[in-house]
């Protein structure tokens, strides 16, 4: 079983018996760094499952002179723009790899064949789709109520290793403060 069948299976709660039939809709992928998996205004035509590696999901303010990261996705995770992979709408993301990454990745041809292979895929999805909801909830509640030091320290809880592996300007960005608070921040937190 690879890791994309586990992780289905654990997430899912979908039986053995599917899940070799869910495993081969999915492709194996690399991307190196700085290459984008999608661009805003194109069509997102697969979702991806993180194997290793980090990826950003940003869109230029409405300016056009700033990043916002609106996302880091780490190993473990499922990547997309969720808005345009759904209703077939262009894109608002642009996600570029951070690291060299190894995906799973299902095109959206083949994840509308998963209500084949799994009869109560209707409900499954409904639940996927609900779980994504819930972590934006969180995250914007996360956003909205938190200090600065509280919102460094639940990102650590979550991805310690992010804050060796990702430039810390886009987890600053991610994070809404400023590079020099999280650097005030991260020194305070290890002395």
């Amino acid at each position: 079983m690879n890791e994309i069948e586990k992780y289905v299976e654990s997430y899912f709660g979908i039986g053995e018996k599917n899940l070799s039939a869910i495993g081969d809709l999915f492709e194996e992928r690399s991307i190196k760094k700085h290459d984008f998996l999608l661009k805003a205004s194109q069509y997102a035509k697969s979702l991806s499952f993180i194997r290793s590696g980090y990826l950003r999901v940003f869109a230029m303010n409405a300016e056009g002179t700033k990043e916002i990261t609106q996302w880091i996705s780490v190993e473990g995770l499922f990547i997309t723009d969720l808005s345009s992979f759904i209703f077939e709408t262009p894109a608002r993301w642009n996600i570029q790899a951070l690291s060299d990454c190894e995906l799973y990745t299902i095109s959206l041809e083949n994840y509308q064949k998963i209500g084949s292979v799994v009869k109560s895929w209707d409900k499954l999805e409904k639940h996927f789709i609900a779980k994504c909801f819930v972590t934006i909830e969180n995250r914007v509640f996360s956003l909205l109520s938190m200090n600065a030091e509280q919102k460094v320290r639940q990102l650590f809880m979550f991805s310690p290793e992010i804050f060796n592996s990702v430039p810390l300007i886009y987890i600053a960005s991610m994070l809404g403060i400023t590079p020099e608070t999280l650097s005030r921040v991260r020194k305070k937190m290890s002395s």
